[in-house]
């Protein structure tokens, strides 16, 4: 791939990171408090405010299922193939993307389709608080990863990289 195009290839990398973390981040703040939600100290799983969300197939199929997948599998390629110090960041972006990838399609996408079938129970409530809890890991992983692929990004376009 010439280097305009792996430049624009790691672009989209940084760029579907971002989004992938901004929206995470609201998801978790806004929208999984009508999941899991307390009332008088007791928590409450609320399948149906999941399924009506159903986040997976409006949004996150859109943004990083598919695409970020798509485009963080292109860029391990293309960093393997880089030079110099931009290729230690541009793998880095890219191992911690497709670690996030195979942790979302091994654990969070399955046991998020489990629980919205499940109705308000201990083992719902505890299924989901672990759930949240491990999504905390998977933001830190999507944070690390952008700030590499900036990293690598920003290496790539200085002056007096090689073109």
């Amino acid at each position: 791939m010439s280097g305009t195009g792996s430049r624009i290839l790691l672009w989209l990398l940084v760029i579907n990171l971002g989004i992938a973390f901004g929206a995470g981040l609201y998801e978790s703040r806004i929208v999984t408090s009508e999941w899991l939600s307390s009332s008088e100290s007791v928590l409450r799983w609320n399948a149906e405010a999941a399924r009506r969300n159903n986040t997976g197939m409006r949004f996150w199929i859109f943004v990083t299922t598919v695409p970020l997948t798509i485009v963080t599998l292109a860029n391990a390629v293309t960093a393997w193939r880089a030079e110099g110090l931009v290729r230690s960041w541009w793998l880095t972006a890219t191992a911690l993307a497709l670690l996030e990838r195979t942790f979302t399609f091994s654990y969070f996408i399955p046991v998020m389709a489990g629980l919205m079938q499940m109705p308000d129970s201990p083992t719902s409530v505890s299924v989901a608080a672990t759930w949240m809890t491990l999504n905390r890991g998977r933001h830190a992983l999507l944070l690390t990863a952008w700030l590499a692929a900036l990293q690598a990004f920003s290496m790539a376009c200085s002056p007096g990289h090689d073109r």
